[in-house]
């Protein structure tokens, strides 16, 4: 179990990542990832199957500036607003070891794709398994991994969900 101040700190991390992704501030981002931090993304069935396959791995906080870089200066696609609606995070489990407090949650996310020009639409809906660790600068992912529902995707998935 855990404090009132360590669940209010999960909530701010929660908040603010999906605060981060909804305006755009990529350079954030990976600071969200200790430096050997992962971020997935993988469909339900292979998660439900035990199947390793992604959509997106990213290995390391270097890997996840390097998305940032492909994100902002290389990849070209229609531009669009996302809002990320978190719900609250569910602990699944606490460990104190030699490193510190490891954190296990999880929390349901909708995405919602609005184009400059269009209209909103349900983007991607899943949920996130995160392996959460504090560090001196306060709660960060040690993983992420982003499980959504649908198999089928509507366009390529260039920003984080």
């Amino acid at each position: 179990m855990i404090d009132f101040k360590t669940y209010f700190e999960l909530l701010n991390l929660y908040s603010d990542y999906a605060m981060v992704c909804d305006s755009a501030d990529w350079e954030k981002w990976p600071e969200f990832f200790v430096e050997d931090g992962t971020y997935r993304l993988q469909p339900r069935e292979n998660y439900e199957q035990g199947l390793p396959l992604c959509l997106l791995a990213l290995e390391s906080q270097a890997m996840i500036r390097d998305r940032v870089y492909g994100v902002k200066e290389t990849m070209y696609h229609d531009p669009y607003y996302q809002r990320h609606i978190v719900g609250t995070p569910r602990i699944i489990s606490v460990e104190q070891d030699g490193n510190g407090e490891r954190i296990q949650a999880e929390a349901n996310y909708t995405v919602i794709r609005t184009k400059y020009d269009g209209e909103s639409t349900i983007f991607n809906v899943g949920f996130y398994r995160d392996l959460i660790v504090r560090t001196p600068e306060g709660l960060k992912l040690q993983s992420r991994l982003c499980v959504y529902d649908s198999e089928m995707i509507a366009n390529s998935i260039i920003y984080p969900i």
